[in-house]
């Protein structure tokens, strides 16, 4: 990331889809295909979206997501305020529920 770079937006745009806007160099598209963005070619450019039809819960997730990598990369970046995952979003849901107890024992209690 360069200083004074274009900064990337995550918007939901007009048709409803979640689009990914400005300039991206090799590691910003690459953390935005970690996140589930899909990249297809037009003739002024790239269109980077995530798939249709994921559901509102889903899309605000991969969203957040992207924006959060990107953020820790330090790119700048606006992500519209509608697309902003909850702190208790499935995806930190899994993330806790596949990190094993520190003990490496389950949670049932023997007798």
């Amino acid at each position: 990331m360069t200083p004074g770079a274009e900064r990337i937006r995550i918007v939901r745009g007009p048709g409803g889809q979640v689009e990914a806007l400005g300039r991206l160099d090799t590691l910003a598209a690459s953390l935005l295909r970690r996140a589930g963005f899909l990249t297809f070619p037009t003739l002024s450019g790239q269109w980077v979206r995530l798939p249709f039809d994921m559901g509102g819960e889903w899309e605000n997730e991969h969203a957040s997501w992207a924006a959060d990598m990107l953020t820790a990369a330090r790119y700048p970046i606006t992500l519209d305020p509608t697309l902003r995952a909850g702190p208790q979003s499935s995806a930190s849901s899994r993330a806790r529920s596949a990190t094993p107890p520190a003990s490496g024992l389950s949670a049932v209690h023997r007798h």
